[in-house]
């Protein structure tokens, strides 16, 4: 967890709000808070105008990032999505609580939001459904939809990585949770293909799941075609041996490039 220093920077649990609906601040809430308080410094020389988050949740982690840029932030607009009505009543709760502000917006991603926002996000944060269920699930109402992941935990994802292209800016970061049964290493070479360097800001385990939290940016040096001779086999060798013994402690954190 953060440090004692650090948690006067990010949201603190006893004024977060809560719904039975809404799924509350967990392991993984926690590893992608702390990725981006060990990244501060970077975030603060981006200088971020837009952050965004896809699928807010109770809140924690939009709010939590409007504290880690603070005053600092020069500046910086904040927005949040999530398809659960519950859960950008309880964000909105959440922000107004520790005195922070964002636009809040009831949609599945980023629908309706494509031509406003296009490259124009300089930030993005997402926990994503990541849990690997039956695909009937997924998109489920209640609090169902915040962790059904679908075949692999990658059906919903998958929909966001290409939103995530279409709204980054050229200078745009995404921070993104992801877990070992979703192939991280996948997902970085899936974006490479696009145009975006990666590496693993923080890898943690629990007792129930090993956590990966990566981020991208763009860096078109790192562009390959489909043609190229390596495989995701390859490339997941590769990432492995950019893994130091033991990384997977629960709260170490890495500087390994996927």
């Amino acid at each position: 967890m953060a440090s004692q220093k650090g948690l006067s920077r990010i949201a603190q649990i006893r004024l977060m709000s809560s719904h039975e609906e809404v799924y509350e601040p967990c392991d993984d809430s926690f590893a992608l808070v702390d990725a981006l308080l060990a990244d501060r410094t970077n975030l603060l020389e981006h200088r971020p105008k837009l952050c965004m988050e896809i699928g807010c949740g109770s809140g924690y982690v939009i709010t939590s990032l409007a504290l880690i840029l603070g005053e600092e932030g020069c500046g910086s607009n904040y927005i949040a999505t999530d398809i659960n009505p519950h859960a950008v009543s309880v964000t909105r709760e959440t922000l107004t609580a520790h005195g922070v502000d964002a636009e809040l917006i009831i949609t599945d991603i980023a629908l309706g939001l494509e031509k406003r926002l296009a490259g124009l996000v300089d930030v993005m944060v997402v926990n994503p459904p990541y849990v690997p269920t039956p695909e009937d699930e997924v998109g489920a109402e209640g609090i169902t939809a915040s962790w059904a992941g679908g075949e692999n935990g990658r059906s919903v994802i998958d929909r966001i990585l290409p939103v995530a292209d279409h709204l980054l800016s050229e200078k745009g970061w995404l921070y993104m949770v992801t877990l070992t049964a979703n192939n991280p290493s996948e997902i970085c070479l899936q974006m490479r293909k696009k145009g975006y360097a990666s590496k693993i800001v923080i890898q943690r385990s629990t007792e129930e799941e090993s956590l990966h939290i990566i981020k991208f940016w763009r860096d078109f040096d790192s562009q390959v075609d489909d043609t190229t001779d390596q495989s995701v086999s390859g490339f997941v060798g590769f990432l492995l041996t950019q893994v130091p013994p033991f990384s997977y402690l629960r709260g170490s954190n890495s500087n390994n490039k996927c």
